[in-house]
């Protein structure tokens, strides 16, 4: 973790290649910006492809209410589970079995992070589901290696480029942010 009630702990991670962890530079920009919007403490957090959990456990970390975690790779959503277990965070997070929209779909959400694998093409539906899922003010974080087209609805607070990575944080038109 990067910062807050466990800055400094480590985490296990799924093996092989399924899954591409966000960089500690990268994480530690996002959550930056996201305090800075006042996006996480208190907020109740979807990590849609959670991967080891590293982006939902450091908005937890960093006080946020409540996170759900979905992944669809088994291995993955066991290191999710153990994750969790070890830094004392189950009572406060949820892991699903599950895709990405079908996560979003099954809630409200102030705080969207989605970090699919690169190449992921599923954007146009994900984001329209999230759309509909958002809090009113909530923020949607999309980490991908290209610039990801915002749909109707949504619109871009910042985009930043980190190397071969860019992060938009988006949000409904006319949210105070």
């Amino acid at each position: 973790m990067v910062a807050g009630e466990l800055g400094g702990r480590r985490l296990d991670t799924p093996g092989g290649d399924g899954s591409r962890p966000s960089t500690d530079r990268v994480r530690e920009a996002v959550f930056n910006a996201l305090e800075s919007l006042d996006a996480v403490a208190g907020a109740t957090v979807l990590d849609a492809f959670a991967g080891s959990g590293a982006l939902g456990i450091e908005a937890l970390s960093r006080g946020a209410a409540r996170a759900v975690f979905a992944e669809v790779a088994p291995a993955a959503l066991e290191v999710v589970a153990t994750n969790l277990s070890t830094l004392g965070l189950t009572s406060r997070a949820e892991v699903r079995r599950g895709d990405g929209p079908a996560a979003a779909a099954a809630g409200r959400w102030d705080l969207v992070l989605l970090d699919p694998p690169y190449g992921f093409d599923g954007w146009p539906g994900l984001l329209a589901v999230v759309r509909d899922r958002l809090e009113p003010g909530g923020v949607v974080v999309v980490e991908s290696d290209r610039e990801i087209e915002v749909p109707d609805g949504l619109m871009v607070l910042r985009t930043r480029r980190y190397g071969g990575t860019v992060v938009r944080f988006l949000t409904h038109p006319g949210a105070v942010a």
